[in-house]
């Protein structure tokens, strides 16, 4: 009959507690209650956050800010979709960070160009064209590499 250590034991149990309390962390619960929510979509108005009316002042101030930013429309090469500003908190696309994704695909913000008419430009940020260049210049050092390896090994 084999022995088993001490070690072995306490290994053994701690596994099993993983593995039983990892399952029910995500099992649904019956005394959980889920809440509906709704989402707010935030759309540009006259009026301020207290329900009055816009000064003169406010509606220049906005209207110069809006000057500064792209008056077309913004789309996702890969999946098409059109941005949103309502859909996006207010915010401007060139106000977004590098970090905003395309709500429809996941696509990331490099992703988005200009549209003009029916044409559809490309972004400032150089598009596919740095991550194709490193690409094909590291299949040319791993070929290299494997030749000189095979020839001097």
């Amino acid at each position: 009959m084999a022995t088993v250590n001490m070690k072995t034991i306490i290994s053994i149990i701690a596994a099993v507690w993983l593995c039983v309390s990892s399952t029910v962390a995500f099992a649904p619960s019956s005394s959980r209650t889920f809440v509906a929510t709704r989402a707010v979509v935030a759309a540009p108005t006259a009026l301020n956050v207290f329900g009055n009316r816009k000064t003169e002042a406010q509606k220049e101030e906005e209207a110069a800010k809006a000057a500064k930013f792209w008056q077309g429309e913004w789309v996702c090469k890969d999946c098409g979709y059109i941005y949103n500003r309502a859909e996006c908190a207010g915010m401007y696309f060139e106000e977004q960070g590098p970090g905003f994704r395309c709500p429809q695909c996941s696509g990331p913000r490099r992703r988005y160009a200009k549209k003009v008419g029916d044409r559809v430009g490309t972004t400032l940020d150089g598009g596919d064209a740095p991550i194709l260049l490193f690409s094909f210049g590291g299949l040319i050092a791993t070929i290299v590499f494997g030749v000189w390896a095979v020839q001097n090994l």
